[in-house]
């Protein structure tokens, strides 16, 4: 019996009768992590990651009925045990570890390979069946250090002050936002954030994290502070009204889609920074080799590459239909780019020839 499955609700594990991430409501669910596309409201009873929960709480309301379960520890249900362990994506991601029967398969959710300090970091689990994201599972989709990113952030912040210009740098919420504040030198001048980070912020100072002091947008009025502040806002506040009380400003995108020069185009930002909370090409490669996993189910993102590769290396391989993608890259790309990228996006560097037109996939909006 295989240990997960599609239904029209989300990804069921019949033996245990509860879901994972439902895209529907339903009367037992095992969240992930807080994303839009992965914690949906209105499920009777939600079983998650401790280190999640004020950011559940704050997206899901602060009454539902939490189940809290520390990383590493088992419980058993209906015959599955079950334990969460880290998913290195945001603040209480977590893989879902099934076994039952002689069989662990381990569903992901999202996850990234390189540490961030804003989070556990991602832990290889050993199983028998894999469950992957790909959204960025392509090979042109490769990350430097985020160390490097910092610094060139921080760069564009302190050459922006000198001139006497806001930096206003675009973001997701939750995740983006609190990595890019543990990555800021405070000492070039204020933070300022959009109201819609503020309480996802304080679920990471709650939960221990070390950010830089910070201070809402529109509590600051003085043209001269404004001019070497940074201001980070999701992308949604671009274009409005509240962009205008920053003046004549630069601005910036966060985003691993910003590895594509076309999207920047399309975004028209001064600077796109490449920083994403998912797992590069080699990422994906490295996370699915450490699990031992000889068979492989792929959701969300450039999912005929990945399973084409992992066929061409021995591994039983092939796609799972999710709901996921969702809120999170329409807020993280803005404007997605709506098919596999081009040479002259891309510089001809994705070192994969996918052969067969078919291979050749659509990137999520």
């Amino acid at each position: 019996m295989d240990l997960v499955i599609s239904r029209p609700e989300g990804l069921y594990c019949p033996p245990g009768d509860f879901y994972i991430d439902p895209w529907r409501p339903v009367e037992r669910a095992v969240i992930t992590h807080g994303h839009g596309d992965h914690a949906r409201p209105g499920s009777r009873h939600y079983l998650a990651a401790a280190p999640g929960e004020g950011i559940l709480r704050a997206r899901l309301g602060s009454q539902i009925d939490l189940q809290l379960l520390p990383y590493g520890e088992t419980i058993d249900h209906h015959g599955i045990r079950l334990s969460l362990h880290p998913a290195g994506h945001v603040l209480g991601s977590a893989q879902v570890r099934l076994e039952h029967g002689g069989e662990v398969w381990v569903a992901s959710g999202d996850y990234k390979t390189e540490a961030d300090g804003t989070c556990a970091p991602f832990e290889p689990v050993r199983c028998d069946t894999f469950i992957t994201e790909s959204t960025f599972g392509l090979p042109i989709y490769r990350w430097q250090p985020q160390a490097a990113i910092f610094a060139d952030i921080n760069a564009w912040w302190q050459a922006n002050a000198a001139a006497g210009r806001p930096s206003l740098l675009y973001c997701y919420a939750f995740g983006k936002a609190q990595r890019i504040l543990s990555g800021l030198d405070p000492s070039i001048g204020p933070i300022l954030t959009h109201g819609a980070m503020d309480a996802l912020t304080a679920a990471y100072r709650a939960a221990g994290i070390a950010l830089p002091i910070t201070e809402h947008a529109t509590t600051i009025t003085d043209p001269a502070i404004l001019r070497c502040a940074l201001v980070l806002a999701p992308p949604s506040a671009a274009g409005t009204p509240w962009v205008k009380r920053f003046g004549e400003h630069a601005d910036a995108f966060a985003s691993g889609w910003m590895q594509l020069r076309g999207t920047r185009r399309r975004r028209g930002v001064d600077r796109g920074f490449v920083l994403s909370d998912h797992a590069d090409w080699p990422g994906l490669q490295q996370a699915i080799s450490a699990t031992g996993a000889q068979r492989v189910f792929v959701t969300h993102g450039s999912v005929p590459v990945l399973v084409r590769w992992l066929e061409e290396h021995g591994l039983q391989a092939q796609g799972f239909s999710t709901e996921y993608g969702g809120e999170e890259e329409e807020e993280e790309a803005g404007e997605a780019p709506a098919k596999a990228p081009e040479e002259n996006d891309t510089g001809n560097q994705s070192g994969y020839d996918p052969g067969a037109p078919e291979a050749t996939p659509d990137i999520p909006a």
